[in-house]
């Protein structure tokens, strides 16, 4: 297996409930290895940039308003297999959906405010992971 790179966010319903320090300690006793992260407040073009796959879909408007009502917190993982890994450790979309024991069951409240961010694709992890870090900022 391959070494990939995944992006996650820590999105702004995680740090209004301060569970940035417990969810990277999820993240990192699955075996990701942490190359990066800030904490940040995007602006809405930086947000609309960042989620323009999803433009014109219904719940773009409402992503986008969601992602820069805060804090969140763009951390860079590195791991084998780290998309399929990554996406098993924070569950579904739709925490009601979410396996047991997963990021989004055990933290989200809804399928609009689910904790965390992750890539879809390892041509995407590597897309977001550049889209907010340069290559001096990752260990």
């Amino acid at each position: 297996m391959a070494i990939e790179r995944t992006l996650c966010i820590l999105k702004p319903d995680c740090v209004k409930k301060n569970l940035q320090g417990e969810v990277l300690s999820r993240i990192q006793k699955a075996g990701f290895k942490i190359l990066g992260f800030k904490q940040i407040r995007l602006s809405k073009e930086e947000a609309q940039e960042f989620y323009a796959v999803h433009k014109g879909r219904p719940f773009y408007d409402g992503l986008v308003e969601f992602m820069t009502s805060g804090q969140c917190v763009p951390v860079a993982l590195e791991k084998e297999n780290a998309i399929s890994d990554y996406r098993e450790l924070i569950g579904a979309t739709d925490p009601k959906d979410a396996k047991e024991g997963t990021i989004r069951k055990l933290f989200a409240d809804n399928k609009g405010e689910n904790i965390v961010h992750g890539s879809d694709s390892v041509e995407n992890g590597v897309r977001e992971v550049n889209y907010f870090f340069n290559a001096s900022e990752l260990i």
